[in-house]
């Protein structure tokens, strides 16, 4: 069931960021809603897989690819919006192609990226990536970007809340990719072992 909602959202996702090159207002407000519900279909999936039992490895992977697409959708599509610059999409998924690639030679040697065998190892470093709260912080500031530079770009919408919106979007972009870095480095840090014991 927890793969069907992770593939489910990041359909959703594909969707709403098509809509916002449709430039209509009535397009901009279902590609918001679309991106609130994938948003919120994002805590879902794990929550039905440890309730029902499908934690595994390859579920990790899948929901992380999921994250990957969708993330990567919404930011290269507000680049080419004009909404952001070009340095943004580049950073995020530079940073995905590392951690990711690191991730692999690590799943290869029984480590997961989430959990207990989880390839981060140390207090500051699992409370970043691993845990809950760290998680949670990343997924609630890239939902609140998305969704938010979208209400504050509804063409043909003039309304100080549409200012305040694009405003705050902003501000949780630029917390995004705080998080977006600050989860990279443990999980740079943790590959180093890797490297030692390969010849």
């Amino acid at each position: 069931m927890a793969k069907y909602i992770t593939l489910f959202r990041t359909l959703l996702a594909l969707i709403a960021v098509s809509l916002l090159f449709f430039r209509s207002a009535a397009a901009y407000w279902t590609a918001f809603s679309f991106t609130v519900l994938a948003m919120l279909l994002d805590g879902l999936d794990g929550y039905v897989a440890r309730k029902y039992n499908e934690v595994s490895k390859t579920g990790a992977v899948l929901d992380i690819m999921s994250d990957r697409i969708v993330e990567n959708v919404y930011w290269i599509s507000f680049m080419a919006l004009g909404w952001l610059p070009v340095w943004v999409p580049l950073l995020v998924v530079i940073r995905g192609i590392i951690t990711d690639s690191l991730r692999s030679i690590a799943y290869e040697q029984g480590f997961t990226a989430f959990g207990e065998s989880s390839m981060v190892k140390g207090r500051i470093g699992s409370f970043i990536v691993v845990s809950k709260t760290g998680r949670f912080a990343y997924a609630f500031a890239k939902a609140a970007a998305f969704s938010l530079l979208i209400a504050g770009h509804i063409p043909g919408v003039n309304h100080p809340l549409t200012d305040t919106a694009a405003g705050a979007g902003y501000i949780f972009t630029g917390a995004a990719l705080f998080l977006c870095i600050a989860r990279a480095l443990p999980v740079i840090a943790g590959s180093r072992r890797f490297f030692w014991q390969m010849k």
